[in-house]
């Protein structure tokens, strides 16, 4: 399968795909050279990039997949516990999200304006 077809297909640009391939994403397995050294991917790249996008649509990063990539194969038990720290990373910033808009809720309580410059508080207001 061409590049072309596996971007339509997968819809990804092509310089994505590029960009994986070069990092380390896209491994050999999936990539077959022609005589002429173009490349040829092998119909299970689909799948493979599904998974990727779908790893950083939950917030994995391309480092992240990269070190999963390296281990070469891990266990139910190294799956599970890799999940369960991006589910922790996700609920410390829902957590840390969650602060802020608190916070911002308690400006909007304050008398504090901009009006007379940034962070100076009205103090006409009675």
């Amino acid at each position: 399968m061409k590049i072309s077809e596996v971007a339509q297909r997968i819809e990804l640009p092509i310089s994505t795909i590029r960009y994986y391939e070069k990092m380390g994403i896209i491994t050999d397995e999936y990539i077959l050279r022609e005589q002429n050294n173009y490349r040829n991917y092998t119909s299970d790249i689909i799948d493979y990039l599904q998974v990727v996008k779908n790893c950083l649509a939950v917030g994995f990063t391309i480092n992240d997949i990269k070190s999963m990539i390296s281990l070469k194969g891990i266990s139910k038990e190294v799956q599970a516990r890799i999940i369960k720290e991006k589910i922790a990373e996700i609920e410390a910033a829902q957590l840390n999200l969650e602060n802020a808009k608190q916070t911002l809720y308690g400006l909007l309580q304050t008398d504090i304006t901009c009006e007379n410059g940034f962070g100076k508080y009205d103090r006409t207001v009675s």
